[in-house]
């Protein structure tokens, strides 16, 4: 009888070891190309923040006839930083008053659409009615309506109320030059976008949690109360960064609605008007500049591990 033939095991081919090497050195290659950019895009973002900080804190002459890149080269210079700038524009230029008003503003603002948006996408998303769907879509269709459009039919009905004809169909509110004129406008205008992150967050929603909660015996207040409002939180601080922004930055709207009285004037209000009359006192315009900044960037860091969350939030689900 003849021997059994002998298998040799045939190695495997080294193709798989070198495209998982070169797709390892391609991983690599772009890690290090994303970095780069992201760098090259901080320091772009970092440059005029760094020049509007270092010439707040420079001296009216220096300002004027030297860069704020020179103040790098002596640092520990006493006499080449001063915080009068800062003083004359709280004082003077009147931001200590519109700081205070853009408080007045901006948080109202931020907190009324918030809520309103909120007991909406609960009702768009875990309860059933009539025209539900098309009342959605009208919601969601007003984002695309810019609202310069909406600026003067809104002031008109502020001052003189509505009328067809000879008919006074709405009477004069009087709320042009008021907090509440300004609080009432950007409501109307952030609550569409509000109502479309938030349902789509509440929508997305485990299903067994509500139902759950509706065989135990709890009303609709209670679920969104007690669930809804807790499970949301990513998607309310991504709104309210938006809106808190959004408001504390305007200047249409704020000049449009409250006017530029000292008494209801933001900061985007006094710092217009600064840089109107002092267009040459650079050292105060960057200390403004600066105030009105302060802020904003405090909000965002506080609140920024909500904001990719609220951004993906009902984007994939399972």
């Amino acid at each position: 009888m003849s021997a059994p033939p002998v298998v040799v095991p045939v190695p495997e081919a080294p193709a798989p070891r070198r495209r998982r090497a070169a797709r390892g050195l391609g991983e690599r290659d772009s890690g290090w190309f994303v970095r780069v950019t992201i760098l090259v895009v901080v320091v772009l973002w970092l440059v005029p923040t760094v020049a509007v900080l270092v010439s707040s804190f420079r001296p009216q002459d220096a300002v004027e006839n030297t860069g704020w890149w020179t103040q790098l080269g002596h640092p520990f210079r006493a006499a080449a930083w001063t915080l009068g700038n800062y003083r004359e524009a709280l004082d003077a230029g009147g931001f200590r008053n519109a700081f205070l008003n853009s408080l007045a503003v901006s948080i109202p603002a931020t907190v009324i659409p918030i809520t309103i948006a909120a007991f909406a996408a609960y009702a768009f998303a875990w309860m059933d009615f009539r025209g539900r769907q098309v009342l959605f879509v009208l919601v969601v269709g007003l984002m695309v309506v810019p609202l310069q459009m909406a600026l003067i039919p809104i002031l008109r009905l502020y001052t003189g109320g509505a009328s067809i004809g000879s008919t006074q169909i709405v009477p004069s509110l009087n709320l042009s030059g008021t907090f509440l004129g300004v609080w009432l406008a950007h409501t109307a205008f952030g609550l569409p976008l509000a109502t479309y992150l938030l349902r789509n967050y509440v929508g997305s929603l485990p299903s067994s949690i509500v139902e759950s909660a509706k065989m135990d015996g709890a009303d609709h207040f209670t679920i969104f109360w007690r669930l809804v409002v807790p499970l949301s939180v990513p998607a309310l601080a991504a709104f309210a960064i938006f809106q808190f922004l959004w408001v504390w930055n305007d200047l249409l709207v704020a000049l449009t609605f409250a006017g530029g009285g000292d008494a209801v004037a933001p900061i985007t209000v006094a710092l217009a008007d600064l840089s109107g009359t002092r267009d040459s006192a650079w050292h105060l315009l960057s200390a403004g500049a600066f105030v009105s900044i302060i802020v904003p960037v405090t909000i965002f860091l506080l609140l920024q591990r909500y904001f990719v969350r609220g951004l993906l939030a009902g984007s994939v689900k399972g």
